[in-house]
C-alpha cells in the first residue's frame, strides 16, 4: 500500500521536517546538533533574509494581506458574525509565522499545561514543559542571574522593548488609576496584571525561529550559512503528500521548480506545517475521516476522525481612538515625515519607532472574580487596528487601539480539504462565537478596557473614540461585536494530542500519529486546548520537547 511514488528520489535523510515554522525550526535545529545524523527542513516559502522581516514594524506590510511571506488564508463565512469571513495570516517563509508576527513572548498560564496533563497528556504539565521554555530562551533582562522562570543561554533572544511608546506608558498609568495591579513579568510566577510585553528581538531586530535555530548567527547574512553540513534547508519546496511503505512513513513527494521529486526519511517524517497545513497534508495523504477522504477520491490509509477537528482561536474585538499625534502610527503626511526621521534613527542605532511591535503593552485579567485564572487578554496597540469594516488606513489617520481577547473560547471549528491538492487553500471554518459564553466573556472585557481607557491618564491625552454609539446600550454593543469581532491569529488544535481513550486524538503524548509508524506532528496543531496567551513561544517549546522525544526513541 502506497509503497512508492513515480517521482524520482531526490535525496535521503535521517529525518524530514516538513515546515520551517516556529516548531519546525526548533525540532530541526535541535536534532541537527548531533553531527552523525542528517536533517532536511522542507519549506514552501523562501528565505527570510529581507528588511521587512528583520525590521519589527515591517509586520505592518507582511501580515495585512497575502503576499510572498504570507499564505493569507480566509475562513468560510461565519454565521455568528453576520456572514463575514475571518482573515488568517500564516507565515510562508523560513521562520513561518515567527517571521510575520507581533513578536510578543508569552507562554500562557501555568494551569493551561496542567490541564493538558489532567486530560491524559502525560509529560505535558507546566513543570514538564518549563525546562523546554527555559532551554529555548535567551532573556537579556535576566542575564547573569539564576532565574527559576527564565533561560539566558538559549537560541531565542527575548528582550524588553528598546524604545517604548509614551502612549503605552500612559495606558499602564491608566490601569493603575482604574485599580489594577502592574506585572513586570507575564511569564513569571503570576500572569495576572498589566505591563509591557517582552519581545523576540535582538539589537532592535526581529529574532525569528529561523534565526534562532537554523541560521545560528548574529547577522544571518548567508542564506543557509548555519555551519552544519548535516542540516539541509530546502526552500521553495512544496510538500504534496506523504509516502508510506505499508503503514510506515518513509518520505514525502515534493515539487521543486515545477518538478515532482521524492525525499526519503531513514528514521522519521515530522510534519510541522502548522494548524492549517498539517491536517491538510495528513488528509491529502489518506489520514483522516474516511468519509471525507473518499469524497475527494483519496485512498484511506488510516481512518482518524479527529484530523482537522478541534480548531480553536482567540476571539478578539478592537476599540479604536483617533488622536492626531505622530507618536502614534498613521498614514498621514506628518506621519510620513516622522517616519523618515525614524528610518534614519533606526539605521543609525537600531532604536526608535521602527523597533515597535505595535502591541507594546497589555494585561491578563479576569472577566469575573470567581474565575480561577485570567480569561481575558487586553492589548494596547500604538496604531489604529481593525477588521475590513474599519475603513482605509489613510482615512483612519493616527490613533491607538485597545484589543479585548477571550483567552479560552468554547467555540470549536474545523479544517477540511477543499481539494486533494495541498497547493489549494484548505477549507477553514472557525465557527467563531458559535458558543454563547464567548460573547458574554468578550462583553465583560470590553467594559474593563473602556474603564481603563476612560481614566485621566488616557482621557486627558484627548482623542475621539470611534463608533462610540456602539457602547450606548446592550443591544448596540452586541451588534458591534457581531460586526467587528474576529480571530487574533492564534489557531491551535487540529491534530490534537490525547490518550488512547480519546477517539478524536490524532497524536499520542509522544506526538506520534495514531495507526501509522514513523510519523509525528510537531506544531501548535497538537494542543488539546488553547493556552492563555500568544502561541509563538509555546510552538518552539513543542519543537524543543519533540526533539528530546525523537532522540530518545532512536536510542
Amino acid at each position: 500500500m502506497r509503497s512508492s511514488s513515480s517521482a524520482p528520489v531526490a535525496g535521503e535523510y535521517d529525518y524530514l521536517v516538513i515546515g520551517a515554522g516556529s516548531a519546525g525550526c526548533a525540532v530541526a535545529g535541535r536534532l541537527a546538533e548531533n553531527p552523525t545524523i542528517s536533517v532536511a527542513v522542507i519549506e514552501s516559502g523562501g528565505c527570510d533574509d529581507h528588511y521587512l522581516i528583520w525590521t519589527p514594524v515591517g509586520l505592518a506590510k507582511t501580515v495585512v494581506k497575502p503576499g510572498p511571506y504570507n499564505y493569507g488564508y480566509y475562513s468560510e463565512p461565519q454565521a455568528a458574525l453576520g456572514g463575514r469571513t475571518n482573515y488568517q495570516p500564516r507565515g510562508r517563509v523560513l521562520g513561518g509565522s515567527s517571521s510575520v508576527n507581533g513578536m510578543v513572548y508569552i507562554r500562557g498560564h501555568h494551569k493551561d499545561y496542567d490541564d493538558w496533563a489532567a486530560q491524559g497528556c502525560h509529560g505535558w504539565s507546566f513543570n514538564d514543559v518549563l525546562p523546554y521554555f527555559r532551554r529555548s530562551e535567551n532573556n537579556r533582562r535576566f542575564a547573569g542571574t539564576d532565574n527559576p522562570w527564565h533561560g539566558t543561554e538559549g537560541p531565542l533572544y527575548v528582550n524588553d522593548l528598546r524604545s517604548p511608546n509614551p502612549f503605552a506608558k500612559s495606558f499602564l498609568q491608566a490601569a493603575e488609576q482604574a485599580g489594577h495591579k502592574l506585572n513586570d513579568d507575564f511569564n513569571g510566577a503570576e500572569q495576572e496584571g498589566f505591563g509591557y510585553y517582552q519581545v523576540t528581538q535582538h539589537n532592535g531586530e526581529r529574532w525569528n525561529a529561523a534565526r534562532a535555530y537554523l541560521h545560528r548567527g548574529e547577522a544571518a547574512n548567508g542564506r543557509y550559512n548555519n555551519g552544519r553540513t548535516n542540516l539541509h534547508v530546502l526552500t521553495e519546496t512544496q510538500a504534496l503528500r506523504l509516502v508510506f511503505d505499508g503503514r510506515r512513513a518513509v518520505g514525502v513527494v515534493v515539487v521543486r521548480g515545477g518538478v515532482e521529486q521524492v525525499l526519503r526519511a531513514r528514521r522519521e517524517v515530522i510534519v510541522s506545517g502548522g494548524v492549517f497545513n498539517s491536517p491538510q497534508l495528513l488528509l491529502a495523504s489518506g489520514i483522516g475521516p474516511a468519509e471525507h477522504l473518499r469524497s475527494f477520491g483519496v485512498e484511506v490509509l488510516q481512518d482518524l476522525p479527529g484530523v482537522g477537528e478541534n480548531l480553536q482561536d482567540h476571539l478578539d474585538i478592537v476599540i479604536n481612538t483617533q488622536l492626531d499625534s505622530t507618536d502614534l502610527f498613521g498614514a498621514t503626511l506628518r506621519g510620513g515625515l516622522r517616519l523618515l526621521r525614524e528610518i534614519r534613527r533606526y539605521r543609525r542605532d537600531r532604536t526608535g519607532m521602527l523597533t515597535s511591535n505595535f502591541v507594546e503593552a497589555g494585561a491578563f485579567v479576569k472577566s469575573r472574580p470567581e474565575v480561577e485564572r485570567p480569561d481575558l487578554n487586553l492589548v494596547f496597540t500604538v496604531a489604529l487596528i481593525g477588521n475590513r469594516n474599519m475603513g482605509s488606513r489613510r482615512k483612519l489617520g493616527h490613533g491607538y487601539s485597545g484589543h479585548v481577547c477571550v483567552l479560552r473560547p468554547e467555540s470549536r471549528g474545523f479544517v477540511r480539504l477543499r481539494s486533494p491538492d495541498v497547493r489549494d487553500a484548505p477549507l477553514i471554518d472557525t465557527q467563531l462565537m458559535s458558543a454563547p459564553r464567548d460573547m458574554e466573556t468578550l462583553i465583560a472585557g470590553i467594559h474593563i478596557m473602556r474603564d481603563v481607557l476612560g481614566q485621566p491618564a488616557m482621557r486627558d491625552l484627548g482623542g475621539r473614540e470611534m463608533r462610540s454609539e456602539s457602547f450606548a446600550d446592550e443591544a448596540s454593543l452586541r451588534a458591534f461585536v457581531r460586526d467587528h469581532a474576529d480571530c487574533l491569529y492564534h489557531p491551535v488544535g487540529t491534530c490534537r494530542m490525547g490518550p488512547d481513550t480519546d477517539r478524536l486524538a490524532v497524536v499520542d503524548p509522544e506526538l506520534r500519529v495514531r495507526g501509522v509508524e514513523g510519523l509525528r506532528v510537531v506544531d501548535c496543531s497538537i494542543m488539546p486546548t488553547l493556552i492563555g496567551g500568544n502561541t509563538n513561544a509555546p510552538a518552539m517549546m513543542i519543537g524543543e520537547k519533540a526533539a528530546d522525544m525523537i532522540r530518545a526513541a532512536a536510542r
